[in-house]
């Protein structure tokens, strides 16, 4: 009888355990400080826009390369990790996606090839991971 419920013990410590860890794991990143305003040249803003940018680029059915024209606003906000909240009009350049990088391409001139977007970005930043990731992404046509 004491091994049987010694084994129960057993058996519902190791079945708890996992779903403990779960909502530990998934719950909501305690914020030490909210969002906000900061300078779009910060050098963590540039490294979240340059990772929006890549992922953006990755993810667009659009042959050519989308660079960002302006940053219209940059936030940041503390957790187990720095967020970055920005919102930038990007557009079309005339570098083709197989080509690579887009930094130091041109936008379109042709009025019928032009294309502006509107985005809005949260990138998680671990700079001490050297870990970029995106939390939220979402464009719209400018």
């Amino acid at each position: 009888m004491a091994r049987l419920c010694w084994a129960l013990l057993l058996l519902l410590t190791v079945a708890a355990a996992p779903e403990s860890s779960m909502v530990q794991a998934w719950g909501p990143a305690k914020v030490v400080r909210p969002f906000q305003d900061i300078s779009s040249s910060y050098v963590y803003v540039q490294q979240a826009v340059w990772y929006a940018m890549k992922d953006y680029n990755k993810a667009s059915k659009d042959k050519y390369s989308f660079r960002v024209v302006e940053i219209l606003k940059s936030q940041e906000q503390v957790t187990d990790s720095l967020e970055y909240y920005i919102e930038a009009k990007i557009a079309r350049t005339m570098c083709k996606k197989a080509a690579g990088e887009n930094e130091h391409c041109l936008f379109q001139k042709d009025p019928h090839m032009q294309k502006e977007v509107f985005c809005t970005f949260i990138v998680r930043s671990k700079p001490w991971k050297f870990e970029l990731t995106m939390l939220k992404k979402h464009c719209r046509d400018a």
